[in-house]
Formats: C-alpha cells, sequence, structure tokens
C-alpha cells in the first residue's frame, strides 16, 4: 500500500460525475487499499476516488475508526436506494481544508454497493454512517462541500484556496489537512 496526494479545491478532478467501475482488478483494490491507508493517515473517516485524482465510482469509509473491531468499507459503484428522515451536521473534508459546513442529510440511508471480491452488499446506516456515505457518494457526483454554501461566503473560500494555492511549497502549512474530515 501506498499514500495518495489528496487532491484540494479547485481542482478540477473534483468536479463531473464519475464513471462506474466495470469490472473489479487487481488495480481497482489497490486503489481501494490505498485510498484507505490516505485516509488514515490524513485523520479522515471518508474518501472518494476523485478526491485522490480518479473519476471512478469507488469509496473508503470508516466512520469508527477501527473503534470497534473492523469497520473499514470498500465500496465499488455505491448508490443510494432508500432515504429516511432528515438531519444536520457541521462537516468538513480532506479536499476542502479549513472548511466546516451545515449541511443537511437525511438521517438513514440504505446503500448498495460491490465490495471488493465482486459481491454484492446493502448497507443499511444512520448517525455518522450515513452522513459520511452521503458525503463520499456526493464525491462521486461531484458535489463538494463549497457548493453547498452561500454564494459569498463561496467566493471568499474560492480566493483563499488560490492565494493559498499559489504560495510556495515551504510557506504552505501542512495542517491545512490534518482537519478530521470526511
Amino acid at each position: 500500500m501506498s499514500s495518495l496526494t489528496i487532491r484540494a479545491y479547485p481542482d478540477p478532478v473534483l468536479k463531473g460525475e464519475c464513471a462506474p467501475v466495470e469490472t473489479i482488478t487487481d488495480e481497482v483494490r489497490r486503489l481501494l487499499d490505498d485510498m484507505a491507508e490516505t485516509m488514515y493517515l490524513n485523520s479522515g473517516i471518508g474518501l472518494a476516488a476523485p478526491q485522490v485524482g480518479e473519476r471512478s465510482r469507488l469509496i473508503v469509509v470508516d466512520a469508527q475508526r477501527g473503534e470497534e473491531g473492523d469497520t473499514l468499507l470498500k465500496l465499488v459503484n455505491p448508490r443510494i436506494v432508500e432515504k429516511q428522515g432528515e438531519t444536520k451536521s457541521e462537516e468538513g473534508c480532506l479536499s476542502c481544508p479549513d472548511l466546516l459546513v451545515e449541511v443537511n442529510r437525511f438521517e438513514s440511508v440504505t446503500v448498495e454497493a460491490l465490495l471488493p471480491d465482486g459481491k454484492e452488499t446493502t448497507i443499511e446506516a444512520e448517525g455518522l454512517l450515513a452522513i459520511c456515505l452521503q458525503h463520499e457518494i456526493d464525491h462521486l457526483d461531484g458535489v463538494l462541500l463549497v457548493d453547498r454554501l452561500s454564494s459569498l461566503r463561496r467566493t471568499l473560500y474560492h480566493k483563499k484556496r488560490v492565494k493559498e494555492d499559489a504560495k510556495p511549497a515551504d510557506e504552505g502549512d501542512e495542517s491545512r489537512r490534518t482537519n478530521t474530515a470526511l
């Protein structure tokens, strides 16, 4: 396994819908493993393929960060098939450094996906896991936290990110990516 580079807003790879995975190959499984390692190394609880520069419908999620045994989910072509209730949550994102956004989400969701071995799975989730699954599936559809901001706040955040990206590497603050984020 190896750590991958997390793409940050306004990187264009984060926008646009991702393509379904047609065949689960060793390369796809390796990418899922590398995504999980990258998520853990960056203190995240979820990561989607476009966040590491891949436009494939792949996500990894560990809403409990291994607290109760093996809680890591590696999902191929996940889709929400059922949703209920409403909740608000404050969310961060590894691809949107220094940004917290209050987001309206469904309280519970049912997600269908393939596992890395090709078997179908159905996940009934509520609470943080449901929020995390919705957040990561949003990434697969090109929806970012920044898209949920008011136009003024979005413009200010965009200007800040462009300015941060223009800084030479030694002036950048490495801690920008260490927030616990989805």
